[in-house]
């Protein structure tokens, strides 16, 4: 099979890498790539939001599967164009993914489907959001309606925190035009854990658990981030609460969203507040998160290409199934000076190849570029650098030695990925 990955970071790296190690894959483009995919895959020079343009090299190359890795595209309805053709697309249609596009979708297929989910309200007027804020009884997080690149979530513990935020959002537009409207909703208590799954429409396939860090330092201190690194299994989310999320969240939405005449194929990423009455849902997203990807498929034993390739087809997915590593694994996210803020570009990257003499240890790049065959800085998230292990204090060891040997001017990288774990295992 010739297969394309669309997209350009840590997610569409890690999907490319382990791709390519399938039997059934012959050839794997990447469009656009970066710096590092350029080494698992056959980078191709399209914007993954240039929607005709990629249908046009799937079309004239004969790529037999398309697997779209970021929400941008999949919100702007790149399926859509794809089954139009009758090319084969895994991730779900423009209405799916409406899921992640707008909050208040999201808030409202779960009120139907009655998911456990945060009290709240959804606002496109600021004077009546500034109302609800005065008026609620209960601390509070402020969430740009619309696609903010995983930054749009403003966790406040005042009114006068909160006030702010929905100054930021819908006044100062630091989400652009994401925060045109707002949803404001009720901060929940608990550990938050990642449970994400492959849907046919019908049947789920679930991944293993994995929790993100979301807050750019820390101890979760700072304004949210794309993601600072993850691990590979979160201890939070136990068995019991792993049926709970299947039966409770995953099948009731997949079935409102039927009824609403939305097949659901592609990812379904479930962003999950573990409280002390079970799981919450915070966000739904639409398609693999990342950094949890980079963990996910170094844990992955299966062929992915069989789940992603029938999926694609709109078959069925009833009886498949994934085996995966007993051991953990766990992502470091280096990142750019400022980031989430203002960054520079251009810093040469040294010690990747001393990095990834580790065994077990896989870097993958996010937002890099070659400059004269050499890597160079070209986003604000980096490098996510991600062991696999036999035990996960012996794994975060292991990552993190991977990450001392790696050096870029103005780098940060969160120091305490996985620590949450350790305490729940101790």
């Amino acid at each position: 099979m010739k297969i394309l990955v669309v997209g350009s970071g840590g997610r569409e790296h890690a999907l490319c890498w382990k791709i390519a190690q399938s039997t059934l894959a012959d050839e794997v483009f990447c469009a656009p790539g970066n710096g590092g995919i350029a080494g698992d895959a056959v980078c191709v020079g399209i914007p993954s939001d240039d929607i005709p343009s990629l249908v046009r090299f799937v079309k004239d190359n004969a790529i037999d599967l398309t697997v779209v890795g970021p929400e941008a595209p999949l919100t702007a309805g790149i399926a859509d164009a794809f089954q139009a053709e009758r090319l084969p697309v895994f991730g779900p249609d423009k209405r799916a993914s409406l899921l992640e596009g707008s909050k208040s979708f999201a808030k409202e297929m779960m009120r139907r489907a009655s998911i456990p989910t945060a009290r709240s309200g959804v606002f496109s007027d600021v004077d009546q959001a500034r109302s609800y804020i005065r008026d609620a009884d209960y601390p509070l997080v402020v969430k740009a309606d619309g696609l903010a690149a995983g930054k749009g979530v403003i966790v406040t513990s005042s009114k006068e925190e909160a006030l702010m935020a929905l100054d930021e959002v819908m006044v100062s537009r630091a989400f652009g035009d994401a925060g045109s409207s707002v949803v404001i909703e009720e901060r929940l208590t608990g550990e938050e854990a990642s449970f994400i799954a492959v849907c046919d429409g019908e049947h789920i396939i679930p991944l293993a658990s994995s929790q993100d860090h979301k807050p750019v330092f820390d101890n979760d201190r700072g304004p949210n981030t794309g993601g600072m690194g993850a691990y590979s299994p979160a201890p939070v989310l136990d068995e019991a609460s792993y049926g709970d999320v299947l039966e409770k969240i995953l099948y009731p939405l997949v079935n409102v969203m039927k009824r609403e005449g939305i097949t659901y194929r592609g990812v379904i990423y479930a962003g999950l507040m573990m409280t002390d009455s079970g799981p919450y849902v915070l966000e739904f997203n639409a398609r693999m998160g990342d950094p949890e990807t980079q963990p996910l498929l170094m844990r992955l034993k299966s062929d992915i290409v069989p789940l992603l390739a029938e999926t694609a087809r709109g078959g069925s997915i009833r009886n498949m199934d994934l085996s995966w590593e007993d051991g953990p694994s766990v992502c470091v996210v280096m990142a750019s000076g400022g980031y989430p803020g203002t960054y520079e570009k251009g810093k040469a990257i040294e010690g990747i190849n001393d990095a990834e003499k580790i065994p077990g240890v896989k870097v993958f790049h996010a937002g890099t570029r070659l400059l004269d065959s050499r890597p160079v800085t070209a986003g604000g998230r980096v490098l996510g650098v991600t062991a696999l292990g036999d035990d996960l204090k012996s794994t975060i060891d292991k990552a993190y030695r991977a990450v001392s040997c790696i050096a870029f001017e103005g780098m940060h990288y969160r120091r305490d990925i996985g620590h949450k774990a350790l305490a729940r295992l101790s």
